[in-house]
């Protein structure tokens, strides 16, 4: 296979990964289900992940331009990541993404800039931090209180976020989102989550 395609090569079966899908799907509903394409992303992935009913979760204007260059319509695509660019914002309204998954004030800054010079108003979700600790290493770990990513519920930021996004006409709030971190295996920690 190296000869006839070269190196480095990765082989992935494609029925398998249909299958996963396909099981995501039926547990949880169409459109319910988003693959995080940093996970792997290429053109026949995306294609695939959007064939099977999956939305593409996207964390940068180059991620959005490859999954809207394989066929994937931008409202199958939910932008997120912190520290979006401006630049990023306006390619992900623009395409009118599924929404947009807001981390900080400047972002909420951003977006309002990019409304008032004539961009339509995106659907959003606010990344809220629980401020809860959870059983994985401390480099991947994103639900407490000192992180980097999100709105703080324990500080009044979140509440704040809240409210500034209910009452701009510059988004559309359409939800909350929580991420506590990476390698969690206990369920005891997203219980408390969202116990908050």
């Amino acid at each position: 296979m190296a000869e006839q395609f070269g190196t480095p090569l990765y082989v992935y079966d494609e029925e398998h990964l249909r299958n996963r899908c396909r099981e995501a799907v039926a547990a949880f509903g169409k459109d319910r289900v988003i693959y995080a394409t940093k996970a792997f992303l290429c053109g026949a992935m995306a294609r695939l992940a959007h064939e099977e009913g999956l939305l593409l979760d996207v964390a940068t204007g180059g991620e959005l331009f490859a999954a809207l260059h394989a066929g994937v319509p931008g409202e199958r695509c939910v932008l997120h990541g912190n520290n979006k660019s401006v630049e990023e914002l306006r390619a992900a309204i623009t395409a009118r993404v599924q929404h947009i998954v807001v981390d900080s004030f400047d972002e909420l800054d951003r977006i309002e800039k990019l409304q008032s010079e004539g961009l339509p108003a995106p659907r959003v979700q606010l990344r809220i931090t629980p401020g809860v600790h959870v059983d994985t290493h401390d480099y991947v770990a994103t639900g407490q209180d000192d992180s980097k990513f999100g709105f703080n519920l324990n500080n009044g930021d979140a509440m704040r976020a809240i409210q500034r996004a209910q009452a701009s006409a510059a988004v559309e709030l359409v939800g909350i989102h929580c991420h506590i971190g990476s390698n969690v295996l206990s369920v005891a920690n997203f219980a408390d989550a969202c116990a908050v």
